[in-house]
């Protein structure tokens, strides 16, 4: 963000922005969680998370909302995933499964509308700050 669009920054926030170079990186490290991988044969973290991922995506793209928690049977299903009870073949199938199905909904079968309505969304924040702000 250019130093002209920040209205407040803390002693903190200036020192993250100084050091952003520091935090930013494109890979991911050296192979996961060494401890997941040793004990489960892969990282059942991420593999959680992609799965995750892939089934709040899908959520969002046929329904236009993200459910926090995950609902069941997914959550369990997560979980299990998480906690070494489901194998790296399992995580990838279901990956694999979520992805099709991904891309069928970008390919029009979402009943999201295309765009946004911009001009709404823009108006409600601009509003939105306003009244955090307590301006008329």
């Amino acid at each position: 963000m250019p130093e002209t669009e920040i209205v407040a920054i803390d002693e903190l926030g200036a020192e993250l922005r100084e050091n952003a170079h520091r935090i930013v990186a494109g890979l991911r490290g050296k192979a996961g969680r060494p401890e997941l991988i040793e004990k489960y044969g892969f990282d059942t973290k991420f593999a959680m998370h992609m799965v995750r991922l892939g089934v709040q995506g899908v959520e969002l793209l046929e329904t236009g909302r993200i459910t926090l928690p995950v609902p069941e049977p997914w959550l369990g299903r997560l979980r299990d995933l998480r906690q070494g009870k489901k194998s790296r073949d399992e995580a990838l199938e279901a990956a694999e499964s979520l992805e099709h199905r991904l891309d069928e909904l970008v390919r029009g079968a979402s009943p999201l509308p295309d765009e946004p309505e911009t001009g709404w969304v823009d108006a409600w924040l601009v509003q939105a700050y306003l009244r955090a702000w307590k301006m008329p």
